[in-house]
């Protein structure tokens, strides 16, 4: 089968915005675009439009090579390939005179950075793109002071020494001065900033100061490469602040010379790039994240079409078995159905469940959840979910309901490091329209859902941003950022509403405010005995399932309800039972995940010749396949393991 590019390219873009979405390329500083295999633009942040002039729009399915200056094209090749042979996280601009091509074409000086990125789709690049003009300008200037000082003592000397003064103290980044011993001799406005001394209190100290006491050993090593005239550049290190906090940075070292050539010191130039290690360490959280969704969405494809045979079976025995035996077989289906509920659970969480909001009490759906709570919490936190005797009834998606509770109990935990009670309770609650008002909230019965620790708690200024996106209390590599966000996320799209109550050595409580559906109840909702549809008349199912034990048990249900079946393996086989069969076909049943032709594309072929026909989807998971696909507008999902009750009925409705 042929491939796109473009298409190929806008499904990079997709797989490049999920992990890196705007909001991640733009917390960073420096300009990023995000390059697949063939060399082609995928994504950039606001930063890479306002170094190179062009806008998001106009790079994205550019060639990187318009971001490159056409004298250096050539070995910008060289290295993209040789960087593909060797994926690795690479630094480039040591030993290198590379520049960047902004749009109306003038050129500057870059340092780039490549990390290797994995997608569904192939490989991309992540290229972080830094203006050196000023470190470049800074350079230049020191090697012409060092020119003059061999030349002559004079006055315009003192001139050139003042006016490198002031180019030091304007930079950003910090520059320090030191001699062979670790005595800081210079120290700028930058190094002020980055670090939160002034010069008067470091002139005169050891540089080590700024060094963590893990490595000791790290600035003498340092001092004594450059005293055998060798320069570091770009080395990344952990730096300390005045208050204590840790600084990542990336360190050019470069020995000082005096009139005579003699090694008398060392100049060092910083830069913190903590923000962008934490970009980095959230991209590898992400692209973590993206291998469990999809190893759970494997685990549950073969576990569900496992599960539909069992319920198939389950459905079909009965008439054959005695009052006795029927006993065992509604234990057997309800096994399955706590198995299928379990597979659900596992999508969610792994963010792999398209969303379906059912009518449900959250109390019943407490005791699901909490069976998950307990191993997750340990056996040093109390879990107390007092009983209601009242409904809590709502209208949410139920894995995004598991999400919410399990994500606020982890957060719990963390804030109880020696043990405590975590509290799950939930009550209904009438809000008037003064209160609407004043806390923007429509009027009406509201199912309020509290989450509450009496762990740390936390302070004012961490409760005011505690839903931002990537905003962490812990330390890198710790914690995503995302829990809350994607809580308050899943509160907003549900119509409901979230507050905090925190207190430092008072714990922490979530209230979660989300509107009645108890009105609901009732409408479009399957009744108890589960009837069947009336059977229909002439009307033939094209069965498209590549599972021979699944097709025959789904097809027996079918012809038992009065259906002409006809079956197909996979999608070309279902395409060649389309062509030969003159008489009409109603419906077509396919699975959505099938060997070869799937089952999206093989309704894209069948649309072309029977645009007439119906489809019903079923899959034990559908993953991307559904979300890319969209099936949305009348086609419907069967999600496996179904009854024949669900079966008949999902085809009904498709029929009309």
């Amino acid at each position: 089968m042929s491939v796109n590019p473009e298409e190929n390219i806008h499904s990079q873009q997709s797989m490049a915005e999920t992990l890196l979405s705007h909001s991640i390329l733009d917390a960073m500083p420096d300009a990023v675009a995000a390059v697949n295999r063939q060399g082609v633009i995928v994504q950039v942040n606001s930063q890479a439009e306002a170094i190179f002039g062009y806008t998001r729009d106009e790079l994205i399915g550019q060639s990187v090579e318009v971001l490159v200056p056409e004298r250096q094209r050539a070995n910008h090749d060289q290295h993209r390939e040789e960087f593909h042979r060797r994926p690795k996280i690479r630094r480039m601009g040591s030993g290198l005179d590379l520049y960047g091509r902004r749009r109306d074409g003038s050129e500057f000086p870059v340092e780039i950075s490549l990390s290797p990125v994995e997608t569904g789709n192939g490989p991309i690049v992540l290229s972080v793109i830094r203006d050196i003009s000023d470190r470049k300008h800074i350079e230049e200037e020191l090697r012409r002071v060092n020119e003059e000082l061999e030349r002559r003592k004079t006055r315009e000397l003192r001139d050139s020494q003042n006016r490198l003064a002031l180019i030091v103290d304007s930079s950003q980044d910090a520059i320090i001065g030191k001699n062979l011993d670790g005595i800081i001799t210079q120290w700028n406005k930058g190094a002020e900033q980055m670090y939160g001394y002034t010069a008067r209190e470091m002139i005169g100290r050891n540089v080590s100061l700024l060094c963590p006491p893990d490595q000791p050993d790290e600035i003498p090593g340092i001092l004594d490469k450059v005293r055998h005239g060798k320069r570091v550049e770009y080395y990344e290190s952990v730096r300390l602040t005045k208050d204590g906090r840790r600084l990542h940075v990336s360190l050019s070292v470069s020995p000082i010379h005096d009139a005579d050539g003699k090694i008398v010191g060392a100049s060092a130039i910083g830069r913190n790039i903590t923000a962008q290690k934490r970009i980095e360490d959230q991209l590898r959280q992400s692209q973590k994240m993206e291998a469990i969704g999809r190893l759970a969405g494997g685990v549950a494809h073969d576990f569900n079409n496992l599960l539909g045979i069992v319920t198939a079976c389950t459905e079909l025995l009965p008439g054959h078995l005695d009052k006795e035996s029927r006993e065992y077989v509604d234990n057997i289906r309800e096994a399955a159905k706590r198995g299928a509920s379990l597979t659900r659970q596992l999508l969610a969480f792994s963010r792999r469940q398209p969303v379906q909001a059912q009518i449900l009490d959250v109390n019943e759906r407490l005791k699901e959840v909490s069976k998950l709570l307990k191993p997750l919490m340990g056996g040093d936190v109390e879990i107390v979910i007092p009983s209601r005797a009242t409904a809590a009834i709502v209208e949410v998606d139920p894995g995004q309901l598991d999400q919410i509770v399990v994500n606020l109990a982890v957060n719990a935990r963390d804030a109880m490091p020696r043990g405590g009670k975590l509290i799950i309770e939930t009550g209904g609650i009438d809000l008037d329209e003064g209160f609407g008002r004043e806390h923007s909230m429509t009027p009406g019965r509201y199912v309020m859902l509290a989450v509450s620790d009496n762990g740390t708690g936390m302070d004012e200024a961490t409760r005011l941003r505690i839903f931002e996106p990537f905003f962490t209390t812990k330390e890198i590599g710790k914690g995503s950022g995302l829990g809350l966000a994607t809580v308050y996320g899943i509160v907003k799209q549900s119509g409901g509403h979230i507050w905090v109550y925190s207190e430092i050595g008072h714990g922490t409580a979530f209230k979660i405010y989300l509107p009645s559906a108890e009105h609901k109840l009732g409408l479009g909702s399957e009744t108890s005995t589960e009837a069947l549809p009336a059977k229909r008349e002439g009307v033939t199912i094209l069965l498209a399932e590549d599972d021979p034990i699944m097709r025959k048990l789904t097809r027996k249900m079918l012809e038992e309800h009065g259906y002409k079946v006809l079956e197909a393996i996979d999608g070309e086989a279902a395409l060649e039972a389309i062509a030969k069969h003159s008489a009409r076909i109603d419906l077509l049943l396919t699975d959505v995940v099938m060997k070869g032709m799937n089952g999206p594309e093989l309704v894209l072929r069948m649309m072309d010749t029977h645009p007439e026909m119906k489809v019903v989807y079923m899959s034990g998971y559908t993953g991307e396949l559904v979300m890319h696909q969209g099936l949305q507008g009348g086609i419907r999902l069967l999600e496996k393991p179904f009854t024949r009750w669900a079966l008949l009925k999902s085809i009904d409705e498709a029929l009309g």
